[in-house]
């Protein structure tokens, strides 16, 4: 639509997850509009990021060094693991403060349909950190649809036999949400996970 390198950025820009063409657009053209815009920087942040983020060794979690800042904290309690899917769900789960424990980020979730098995994930690094017998809480935080559903399952069957207890998070009717817009699954969940007022 746009002459050369323009549309070359605007394309760009629309590759990347959730950002549709008008978005794409959006932010191309701020980019040349706004004359304080700090383009070298941008430029620098994005070469840095490739060349000095990495996963940690133990958990999985973005860092900048061997081992992310949480498992390094010696604060946090070693009994107890909460695993999720990807390093974004970490920083949601910190951001409410409720978890003191530490993490492991398995890189995805299993889904037939797109080829992701359990071999695709850190599952094997996960069974080797439960191993020592430090562990005694396994939380399994995937996410509450289908793929992250048959995860939480198949971690559950592998975990059963190692004298840990497998939790996982509550699932139900978000605050402020209305009954009759749930779905059938979200309110069933709600009526399971009841609890004693």
């Amino acid at each position: 639509m746009y002459d050369g390198i323009v549309q070359e950025l605007i394309d760009e820009f629309g590759r990347l997850p959730g950002i549709g063409p008008k978005s794409a657009q959006r932010i191309a053209f701020h980019i040349l509009q706004t004359p304080s815009f700090d383009v070298a920087r941008l430029a620098e942040l994005l070469t840095g990021i490739r060349e000095r983020v990495r996963f940690c060794e133990q958990c999985g979690n973005v860092s900048e060094q061997d081992r992310c800042a949480i498992c390094r904290d010696p604060r946090r309690n070693p009994a107890l693991i909460c695993v999720v899917e990807d390093a974004k769900d970490v920083a949601a789960i910190e951001r409410t403060r409720e978890f003191r424990g530490l993490y492991h980020v398995l890189g995805g979730a299993i889904s037939p349909i797109a080829g992701i098995g359990p071999d695709d994930l850190r599952i094997a690094q996960l069974m080797t950190r439960l191993a020592d017998g430090t562990v005694q809480e396994v939380i399994l935080a995937t996410n509450p649809n289908l793929e992250g559903e048959a995860t939480a399952s198949y971690l559950s069957r592998l975990l059963v036999s190692m004298q840990i207890t497998v939790s996982r998070l509550a699932s139900g009717l978000p605050v402020g949400g209305d009954l009759e817009y749930a779905d059938e699954v979200t309110l069933g969940r709600a009526f399971e996970g009841r609890r004693v007022l």
